[in-house]
């Protein structure tokens, strides 16, 4: 899912591309309302990040000529402006949520999370005969990656958009040794500099999450030396 962040403020641009990269959502960035503007064109995203006081034009501004262009592209307004008629403005330009400054990553995440899963259930509804959604089960664990949640009974787990490619991998692969190269091309891209720590870390936290014992994991099992592998039987 492709984001598009538009923010004059280098360190809060550069830190919410950090905490949305990690997630796996692919990250655009704009310094200002015309960059922000010209790069909707560029790239198409899905979901908009939008600053409201930048130069060249405000976040207002870039809004009216999204939603002229496509009603379906999410947008979140980030301003510092706090005042209940800005907030009001906002929502009635057309966009899906407001986010206050400042603000904290968990905030971030569960803010972007809830309208990746309205977008997503949005286009379920409209693609639901053509196969392109597609829930899947590791054992007991049921994943929804439209949802960006996992069930196993009445427990509920929300997983980040790589949380679900490594499990999506893993299950399309199932008895399968998967080597950490191909779950890093796979799950975080080909021009991603490789590092055994930062997916191993990763592994090791998603199985703390999923597992019922995550020292004797049942789904992600480690082959010593390769990578890893999902038995399914």
């Amino acid at each position: 899912m492709k984001l598009l962040i538009a923010e004059d403020d280098t360190l809060i641009r550069e830190g919410l591309v950090d905490i949305l990269s990690a997630e796996g959502f692919d990250c655009f960035e704009a310094r200002d309302g015309l960059v922000a503007w010209e790069k909707y064109l560029e790239i198409k995203p899905d979901m908009v990040l939008l600053d409201i006081m930048m130069p060249g034009q405000d976040g207002y501004a870039v809004c009216r000529k999204i939603r002229q262009q496509d009603e379906l592209t999410a947008v979140m307004f980030i301003s510092a402006k706090s005042e209940e008629i800005d907030r009001v403005l906002g929502l009635e330009l057309g966009a899906d949520d407001y986010l206050m400054k400042p603000f904290g990553k968990h905030e971030v995440l569960a803010r972007v999370r809830a309208i990746f899963r309205r977008f997503n259930r949005a286009e379920k509804s409209s693609t639901q005969n053509q196969g392109h959604i597609q829930v899947f089960t590791m054992h007991d664990l049921i994943i929804d990656p439209t949802q960006l949640r996992a069930l196993r009974g009445d427990q509920e787990f929300d997983l980040s958009l790589r949380d679900c490619a490594i499990l999506n991998f893993l299950h399309q692969n199932s008895n399968k040794v998967v080597t950490r190269d191909e779950l890093f091309n796979e799950c975080w891209g080909r021009d991603y500099m490789p590092s055994s720590r930062t997916l191993d870390q990763h592994i090791s936290q998603l199985r703390k999450l999923i597992e019922m014992d995550a020292k004797n994991p049942a789904i992600i099992s480690t082959v010593h030396g390769v990578g890893y592998r999902f038995e399914s039987a």
